[in-house]
């Protein structure tokens, strides 16, 4: 009954619910692909250059849905955002220590600092346009991201 009510006070938001739950919710299967994508590149990759793994259910946590003051599509909707950001998140740690590996190099300064995507690692990156000794700087970047375990704050030089 309460869904009625809100239907006839407010059709229209209704109508755009209704339009663009599919655009929402299509998502899910793009972002399950991303999470076995980035859990098996970590599995395969990071070994391979004993970069340590990251711990997926540190990304993943379903608390939300557990509150007994939502409804069930409130905890639908928790469940599903607990997932998707977990997993970008989750896959963003993989892609920053897998950058911090292999090219630990900031960008050039932008006008627009927001603009700039950065994860935790990036202030351990080599500055723009610092090429002296980057040979010694780059093996000290790698040493330290081997070294990286969660929250990975080793610091370089």
């Amino acid at each position: 009954m309460a869904l009625l009510t809100r239907v006839r006070k407010d059709p229209i938001h209704f109508l755009l619910i209704t339009i663009t739950a599919p655009a929402i919710y299509g998502l899910i299967l793009p972002v399950v692909v991303v999470d076995i994508c980035v859990s098996l590149y970590q599995k395969i990759c990071f070994p391979a250059y004993r970069i340590p793994q990251v711990k997926r259910s540190n990304y993943l946590a379903f608390d939300r849905g557990k509150l007994q003051y939502l409804n069930a599509f409130q905890k639908i909707n928790c469940l599903y955002c607990d997932y998707a950001n977990g997993v970008f998140a989750y896959a963003a740690e993989i892609a920053g220590r897998t950058e911090w590996y292999w090219c630990p190099i900031k960008h050039p300064k932008h006008e627009d600092k927001d603009a700039l995507r950065v994860h935790e690692h990036y202030d351990k990156f080599i500055e723009y346009g610092d090429g002296e000794d980057f040979p010694k700087k780059h093996k000290a970047r790698r040493t330290a991201c081997r070294a990286c375990e969660a929250p990975c704050d080793t610091k370089t030089s």
